[in-house]
């Protein structure tokens, strides 16, 4: 047991353009990417995606969804086939993500990684990236701002979705069962705050997480409408008999480091719990979503959580129990001390003891808090109520991911902030895939043969080699190959795709 897996988290960012309030989002975001993408010498166009193995209407509970009743938005497979059309625009990276216009937003889908301190890094080097774009577009008035946050204040959500490759073998109900309540109660770690309560933020307040008022269901396919704690989306871009591919929409967009990794860590050591068959203890609660929502709303840390055994818990105590049951299990399996599995097993400690303790002290580590502190210094200050606009204005400019303009930006060059990855690490993050996964071959393969590289996706690139007729597709159905170890000295000593094809096939035939 541990917190090694195969991950990664999809970020759609909030998109403006202040001098032009009612430009066309759709249009802006094609201009993000693509004006990153001409930047790095990377074609644009939607036909550089492969949709081929892509199947978002299969439901993990055993049915397909069909067609003709699906809301637009769950039809992810599909698009109009113009490759000059901006909001089409949607490129891989050398650095294995993909960048892409998804709906009304521009979207950064990290490549796959095995650990939540290299799913920071690479989340944060899509920060980097959008940060980038926007100093492109910024030389051409009247230039677009970029939002690492999950709502616009006015009734609108975009998500920030995080990925979890899981056993197949596991009972989705199981899955249902053990990991509701940690989604209820996981808010208080990672949730990054937001000035209002509701969905439109017209009730004044302020609460921990960004996204909870916007879920009303239990569990369900949907990402956009009727959005589940428990999303069922079966897609798991990987060998199909052997893994799922567990699809978390319920979460924020993080900005601290501590809280990032703590919201990959933990849920990955949970779900180990539940592959091992080893919840001993049922936390399942009642009413989860107004649960989730009573949560939300109370920065105090108070509300109890009634259990359907009769418990009522707050819901740092309900993650004390997750995490003792997770101590437990490593200390019988023996890997406490992996040294990732100790980094998150550490501050989850040091997090809950700190909001138990006095929320307010968490504010290094846990983004809702840090906000929070913020906020109140002006209220004090100024003698706003939560009602004032100007603290709205504050909280959105918190998330700008301009170095010198977004507040957390500026507050983390201060020192204000507990970082646990360096800015080289990020910077490399950039360009540079993960060694450790299918993403390296995918990255290196742009990086060394991009105008060869017809189309790509999570588990297929498909190359043109010249002076062939075909166009040649290379499956990636397990994320764990195509790594550094296994493919590295090909790529590098391939002098073109036709070599690197004679490479592959030796090396298999050598096998």
């Amino acid at each position: 047991m541990g917190v090694q897996r195969v991950m990664g988290i999809e970020t759609e960012y909030g998109i403006s353009m202040p001098k032009a309030p009612h430009a066309n989002p759709m249009v802006l975001s094609g201009q993000v990417v693509t004006a990153y993408a001409q930047a790095q010498g990377v074609r644009a166009a939607r036909a550089s995606w492969d949709y081929a193995d892509e199947a978002p209407l299969r439901d993990a509970r055993g049915f397909d969804i069909s067609r003709g009743v699906a809301h637009p938005s769950q039809l992810t497979d599909e698009w109009g086939g113009d490759t000059d059309d901006p909001t089409l625009a949607n490129v891989v990276l050398t650095n294995g993500a993909r960048l892409y216009v998804d709906h009304a937003h521009p979207e950064y889908s990290s490549p796959e990684v095995t650990t939540p301190r290299a799913g920071l890094i690479w989340d944060r080097a899509g920060e980097a990236i959008m940060a980038d774009a926007v100093a492109r577009l910024a030389a051409s008035p009247p230039g677009v701002n970029l939002y690492k946050n999950n709502t616009d204040g006015k009734g609108a959500s975009y998500g920030t979705h995080e990925n979890y490759l899981m056993r197949r073998s596991t009972p989705f109900a199981e899955i249902v069962r053990h990991l509701t309540p940690f989604f209820v109660a996981r808010q208080v770690i990672c949730g990054s705050g937001r000035v209002g309560l509701g969905v439109d933020s017209k009730r004044p307040g302020y609460q921990i997480a960004q996204r909870s008022d916007f879920f009303e269901v239990e569990v369900g396919l949907e990402t956009t409408l009727k959005r589940p704690i428990i999303n069922t989306r079966d897609e798991p871009h990987s060998v199909a008999d052997k893994y799922r591919r567990l699809h978390v929409i319920i979460g924020d967009a993080n900005h601290c480091d501590v809280a990032g990794l703590l919201k990959l860590g933990t849920t990955s050591l949970v779900l180990e719990l539940i592959e091992a068959g080893a919840m001993t203890d049922n936390l399942s609660v009642r009413n989860p979503v107004a649960a989730l929502q009573a949560i939300s709303h109370d920065p105090s840390l108070t509300t109890l959580i009634e259990l359907h055994d009769g418990r009522k818990l707050t819901a740092v105590q309900l993650l004390w129990r997750y995490h003792d049951l997770c101590h437990a299990r490593l200390e019988a399996t023996g890997e406490g001390s992996e040294r990732h599995t100790a980094e998150v097993m550490r501050w989850w400690a040091d997090v809950l003891a700190k909001l138990e303790s006095d929320p307010m002290s968490a504010a290094r580590e846990v983004d809702w808090v840090a906000k929070l502190q913020l906020l109140q210094a002006y209220r004090e200050r100024d003698a706003m109520e939560w009602n004032d606009p100007r603290l709205k204005a504050i909280d959105i400019q918190w998330s700008d991911v301009r170095p010198d303009k977004g507040i957390f930006n500026k507050l983390r060059a201060g020192g204000r902030f507990t970082d646990l990855v360096s800015e080289d690490e990020v910077a490399a993050a950039v360009t540079k895939p993960p060694e450790d996964t299918r993403a390296y071959f995918r990255g290196r393969c742009l990086e060394r043969f991009g105008d060869d590289v017809v189309a790509a996706s999570w588990d297929s690139i498909i190359l043109e080699v010249p002076g062939r007729r075909t166009l040649h597709r290379i499956p990636m159905m397990e994320p764990l190959r195509g790594t550094r170890e296994a493919v590295g000295d090909i790529i590098d000593v391939s002098p073109d795709v036709a070599a690197l094809l004679e490479g592959l096939t030796g090396d298999l035939d050598r096998r």
